[in-house]
């Protein structure tokens, strides 16, 4: 504002100026006019002062124009910079979205893969031996993954007998692992056509998943030979697991799950089975702990034996100890008497003249 009205004081006095010279130029100059002369002088001087004015604003103009460019060039600078960091993290972010991006067009491929592979898989399954040996493998491949060797076997078999899939010693005990799940009817419900075929089919598979269940019950769980009273069915699929006991339970029919519960059998899929595991595993770590714990407990029992002897021995050892002080310190009382006496008689016995004194023998 300031320099504003500078600029507009500075052009006013330039027009009046301005018009102050026209107006003596347009009048005759007379030779000897000294009012002419004085004004022209003052007009004169008021124009250098005009003119320094203006230097002097322009001056200051030029200043404050720096000082107000200076600021808006670090104003600008800042911008800048805030606005490259926020391109370049914007840029960082851009990036990490198209690698997601690309991860998850890889897993969507992957996933059309797997699908693809289901499908060929399930023919191959459809050889019922097959499928229990795939189930085999997959049980066993699971078991050496979480398991040390010396807590499960494979095809262990029973006094009875009847041979189990796998089982899992936990202490001095054993849980007893099927892997022979029915898998027929599943998949034929899996290729039913229409709904009819699918619901029969379906009460065919859940007949055979209960007669399976009776059978691990009669067959695995043996607590005169070191079973405990549950055992395992593996179910080698997730999405059989699915069908078979989630899907069931929600149905509302009479849930395959609860059912085995009953019999003492427990279903698991892959997953479950990796947590049941994981359980065990915690189980087998308490275990050694408390082995580990009960030999140390022997082993201070042993200890505490050991101090009992020596405390015995030690007393024993006091006992002589004091005995012996005690007989030393009557020896030395009757030998302090004995002197005592011994110096008595010699005092009150008189030796005759020209008796040969004998020497002490502990001065000799």
């Amino acid at each position: 504002m300031n320099i504003l009205f500078a600029i507009l004081l500075g052009i006013t006095v330039v027009l009046l100026i301005s018009l102050v010279i026209l107006m003596v130029q347009s009048k005759p100059q007379e030779k000897n006019d000294q009012p002419f002369v004085l004004l022209q002088q003052q007009v004169e001087s008021l124009r250098k002062q005009v003119n320094d004015s203006m230097q002097s604003n322009s001056q200051a103009m030029g200043q404050q124009l720096n000082s107000v460019i200076e600021i808006v060039n670090k104003q600008l600078n800042n911008v800048n910079k805030t606005l490259g960091d926020r391109l370049e993290n914007t840029s960082r972010v851009v990036g990490e979205v198209q690698k997601g991006l690309g991860s998850l067009s890889q897993s969507t491929e992957r996933i059309l893969e797997v699908g693809k592979d289901i499908s060929s898989l399930q023919e191959i399954l459809k050889a019922p031996k097959l499928r229990g040996s795939l189930g085999e493998l997959f049980l066993n491949e699971l078991l050496s993954q979480i398991l040390p060797p010396e807590n499960f076997a494979q095809q262990y078999k029973f006094k009875s007998g009847e041979i189990v899939d796998a089982i899992v010693k936990i202490g001095n005990k054993i849980v007893s692992v099927d892997s022979k799940f029915p898998l027929e009817n599943f998949v034929k419900m899996l290729e039913a056509k229409t709904d009819d075929e699918k619901r029969s089919l379906r009460k065919k598979f859940i007949t055979d998943v209960k007669k399976h269940i009776d059978s691990i019950a009669s067959k695995y769980i043996l607590p005169d030979e070191g079973t405990f009273d549950f055992a395992l069915m593996y179910i080698p699929a997730e999405n059989v697991y699915y069908e078979t006991i989630i899907k069931n339970d929600l149905l509302d029919e009479r849930a395959i799950s609860s059912y085995a519960l009953e019999k003492r059998i427990v279903p698991v899929s892959p997953n479950s089975l990796y947590a049941y595991l994981q359980v065990i595993v915690l189980g087998l770590k308490g275990l050694q702990v408390e082995k580990n714990a009960q030999s140390i407990l022997e082993n201070l029992q042993r200890l505490k034996g050991d101090f009992e002897r020596f405390k015995t021995e030690f007393e024993i050892l006091g006992k002589h100890l004091n005995s012996a002080k005690s007989k030393y310190e009557d020896s030395d009382k009757r030998l302090i008497k004995f002197e005592e006496r011994l110096a008595s008689s010699s005092d009150n016995v008189a030796v005759p003249a020209g008796t040969p004194v004998q020497k002490n023998l502990l001065d000799i």
